[in-house]
C-alpha cells in the first residue's frame, strides 16, 4: 500500500534543493527504490517543500539514510512529515 509524505523544510531554498538533488544523484540515490512520485512545491516564501509517494515506509526510511546527512550539511531541518495512505492518484 503506497504512502504519501508531505515534508515541510526549514531553510530549504531553491538553491539548496538543487544542490541536494545533485548530491543525491552523485550518491546514486536520484531515483531511489520505492519512490514513485516526487513533487517539489514552492512554499511561497522562497522555500521548497516536498510531496513524495513511496511504496513503503521501509523504502522511505532507507532513502532517509542518504538524504538526511545531505540536508544536515546544507543546514536544512525537517519538521515531522505528514504521512497518509494513498487513496488514489490521477495523472493528467
Amino acid at each position: 500500500m503506497a504512502l504519501g509524505f508531505y515534508l515541510a523544510h526549514v531553510e530549504f531554498s531553491a538553491e539548496k534543493y538543487e544542490s541536494a538533488l545533485k548530491q543525491l544523484e552523485d550518491a546514486g540515490a536520484g531515483s531511489p527504490k520505492g519512490r514513485t512520485l516526487h513533487v517539489a512545491l514552492d512554499s511561497g516564501d522562497g522555500g521548497i517543500n516536498v510531496f513524495d509517494i513511496w511504496e513503503s515506509q521501509e523504502d522511505f526510511e532507507a532513502f532517509g539514510a542518504t538524504l538526511m546527512p545531505i540536508l544536515s550539511e546544507l543546514g536544512v531541518s525537517l519538521e515531522e512529515p505528514m504521512v497518509a495512505t494513498v487513496h488514489n492518484v490521477i495523472r493528467g
